[in-house]
């Protein structure tokens, strides 16, 4: 998103509405208390998504609300909905804007892992994409894979914006330890995201592996945080450290020497997932372990950047790395150097200009 905001001031004077601070890219900001909900979680909403009176919950939520109040008779040329979940949202903006909806993801199955998500949201969120997707101005979403289901389903052309990030000419492979392979994981803190398999991994993996993690505290759950935590110190080998701006990511995770990531397919969006971590390691130049998924599959073989676990737990991890000699962690690191321009977020700035001055002109 932020660098969606860099792009999107050079066309113009943005003005943001979200959760959070101003991002440095805006002219202007509209702040919502991050304590709103964006999901019509009152007594009254849940009733009205479970009576499947989708029209008139779609501007319940708390958070939309609010939004809402804080736009009042505001006028843009051009709106961008954040996720699908936006769209009733962007249709309510004053005047007649431009809309263009960043996916992201598979909208309908964003959390359907949680039986109460998949019950009451996911049939909301499919009549949002029905109802909203085919009058966008434009579309987009992070690989081909969830591009064509979006067009197979709702009739909307979708093009390909990636997670990916700026080049860093700059950076090169890391030198190897002497006396051990350094692994490392960024990202945010959330249940389900299989972290401590990782953490078990190294533990079972031996002192000849450390284990680093830049993680993002979440915004809730402080009871999961506090678990991690626990479980993180409990690790002689693993050792957490605060998370860094997105931009500082690959100078930060340059040091080490594997990337690794090991998400179970609860979701169509896992197995279909080509996360923006991906591509902060390749940026960092580090080798890469995955667990299985369509997308990152694909580019690890094609690119030769690293290995792809048998499955998602603990003891998949140790196999795929036990079999990585140090010969093979430096051949990884050198394959991410070479391709590292070509996986850059160039092309994908080119589509989101390419998006904005066609909506600017027409």
């Amino acid at each position: 998103m932020l660098r969606q905001l860099d792009v999107l001031a050079r066309h113009g004077d943005v003005t943001t509405l979200s959760y959070g601070e101003r991002p440095d890219a805006a002219h202007d900001h509209l702040q919502i208390d991050s304590a709103l909900p964006s999901l019509p979680q009152t007594v009254s909403g849940v009733l009205k998504l479970a009576l499947r009176r989708y029209r008139s919950v779609a501007l319940d939520a708390p958070a939309v609300r609010a939004a809402r109040e804080a736009l009042g008779a505001r006028e843009f040329d051009i709106v961008v909905a954040n996720e699908a979940r936006a769209l009733p949202l962007a249709r309510a903006v004053a005047g007649s804007p431009r809309i263009w909806c960043d996916l992201h993801e598979w909208a309908p199955a964003e959390r359907s892992h949680v039986l109460s998500w998949r019950l009451l949201v996911a049939p909301f969120m499919d009549w949002v994409c029905r109802t909203y997707l085919p009058g966008v101005d434009a579309a987009t979403t992070v690989n081909q894979s969830i591009a064509t289901m979006y067009e197979e389903h709702f009739g909307a052309r979708t093009e390909v914006v990636r997670n990916a990030m700026a080049y860093c000419p700059d950076l090169a492979p890391s030198p190897l330890a002497s006396d051990r392979i350094r692994l490392v994981h960024s990202g945010g803190a959330v249940a389900g995201r299989n972290i401590e398999a990782i953490i078990e991994a190294v533990d079972l993996l031996g002192d000849r592996y450390s284990l680093d993690l830049y993680l993002i505290q979440p915004r809730q759950a402080d009871g999961y945080w506090r678990k991690l935590a626990d479980r993180i110190a409990a690790s002689a080998q693993t050792t957490l450290h605060p998370a860094v701006r997105p931009a500082d990511l690959p100078q930060t995770l340059n040091a080490y020497d594997l990337g690794v990531f090991v998400l179970p397919p609860h979701t169509p969006n896992h197995r279909l997932m080509l996360p923006n971590k991906f591509f902060d390691f390749v940026q960092a130049r580090l080798g890469i372990v995955f667990g299985p998924a369509v997308e990152t599959d694909r580019l690890i073989r094609d690119h030769r950047l690293g290995v792809i676990t048998e499955g998602y737990t603990a003891a998949d991890l140790v196999r795929a790395i036990q079999g990585i000699s140090r010969e093979d962690v430096a051949r990884f690191k050198q394959s991410a150097h070479d391709v590292a321009e070509l996986l850059s977020s160039e092309a994908d700035i080119a589509v989101q200009d390419a998006i904005l001055t066609r909506l600017v002109h027409a």
